[in-house]
């Protein structure tokens, strides 16, 4: 199974210049808990809720995405296998995988698609077990 047959499509974006605010109020009506940072169609960064927590709250609650987010962010290609997918969410402790085709944004891949996907359901299942044991520790 490829990337492309189980990511979702309809992706929500923000802006690193968009305010904490309106990227929460975003989170909180799409009911979401982390956003691609997006500048030009690139991904440049992730921001998730825990993001504005730990360090929105504690700097400034007038600072904009850019200060709180992600940086390094791992991406997947949607001709990658759900195989694959599955051992970088596990390598880098991530649940979820911004997809990039010709450097653009068209998809994200999360941790319980891979799981409803029959095949994948005992790599996913791996890397869910890794990705909690190291949040607890």
């Amino acid at each position: 199974m490829r990337v492309r047959d189980i990511m979702s499509t309809n992706v929500e974006a923000c802006s690193g210049q968009d305010s904490l605010q309106a990227v929460a109020s975003k989170m909180s009506s799409l009911n979401v808990g982390s956003v691609p940072v997006v500048e030009n169609g690139q991904v440049v960064g992730m921001v998730t809720d825990r993001d504005l927590v730990t360090r929105g709250l504690t700097q400034s609650a007038q600072g904009n995405i850019s200060q709180v987010m992600s940086n390094n962010v791992v991406t997947i290609s949607p001709d990658a296998s759900s195989e694959e997918a599955s051992a970088l969410m596990s390598q880098h402790q991530v649940r979820r995988l911004p997809v990039v085709e010709n450097g653009q944004l068209v998809g994200m891949l999360a941790l319980g698609d891979l799981a409803v996907q029959q095949k994948s359901d005992q790599s996913a299942g791996s890397a869910l077990s890794q990705i909690s044991q190291n949040h607890l520790h």
